[in-house]
């Protein structure tokens, strides 16, 4: 009997504008309550500020955020004999989009005063230039990995 619930592919539509899958991607976890036309407004709001702000295409400065904050490892949870360890293990390519997504998303999110549009960019332009919360995100994940490549064995 599996453990787990089967997983099964994900489809991803492209944005209508850029026909990128990166950007339908994160314009899907944007959006809040169903409302894809405001959070598709809100990223392409953002990819134009972006694109003001560095004198480069909004879409290269993404694109070049997610692969800075993408991270190589992660931590898992192992239970071994009755204690917990946190397993360092490597990170599949769909899912490291997905955990840089997240983590620019989730630091926009905690900011308050500034359109969201605003926030996402200012974090974007951070992250390609390797700095930012996000980019903190990630190498503290790193650093954490490091600390328990002792228990890399479990994995």
């Amino acid at each position: 009997m599996p453990r787990r619930k089967r997983q099964f592919p994900k489809n991803w539509k492209e944005d209508p504008k850029y026909d990128s899958i990166l950007i339908g991607r994160f314009v899907g976890m944007i959006m809040l309550d169903g409302k894809r036309a405001t959070a598709e407004r809100v990223v392409y709001d953002a990819l134009d500020i972006i694109h003001e702000k560095t004198n480069q295409g909004g879409l290269n400065v993404f694109e070049q955020a997610i692969k800075n904050v993408s991270p190589v490892v992660q931590l898992k949870s192992r239970r071994v004999g009755g204690a917990n360890y946190q397993v360092p293990v490597p990170v599949s390519g769909e899912r490291r989009q997905t955990l840089a997504m997240r983590w620019i998303r989730d630091v926009c999110r905690k900011q308050k005063g500034k359109p969201m549009a605003e926030r996402i960019a200012q974090e974007v332009i951070a992250a390609a230039n390797k700095e930012g919360a996000a980019m903190k995100k990630r190498e503290e994940t790193h650093r954490m990995a490091e600390a328990n490549k002792a228990f890399a064995h479990f994995a």
